[in-house]
């Protein structure tokens, strides 16, 4: 029914529909480029923070060296 209601339609009603559909598109895009924007920024400020706790443990450690483990001995097995 779409196509005989779209056909009552004059030329210029027709390119009106398109351009508020394009326009309605144009938009979504510019929404959708911009929260890929804003989660890149999201994940750049992520991954700043945690390199930066990264390098302070890092730094710690080398100042600090853990305990060196004692090795285990091995259990002779009786036959």
């Amino acid at each position: 029914m779409d196509t005989e209601q779209e056909q009552q339609k004059t030329p210029a009603e027709l390119k009106e529909i398109r351009l508020a559909r394009k326009a309605a598109q144009e938009a979504e895009g510019v929404k959708a480029m911009a929260e890929i924007a804003a989660a890149d920024v999201a994940i750049r400020k992520r991954t700043e923070e945690l390199r930066t706790l990264r390098l302070a443990r890092e730094a710690e450690e080398l100042a600090n060296p853990p305990e060196p483990k004692p090795k285990a001995t091995r259990k002779k097995k009786t036959s």
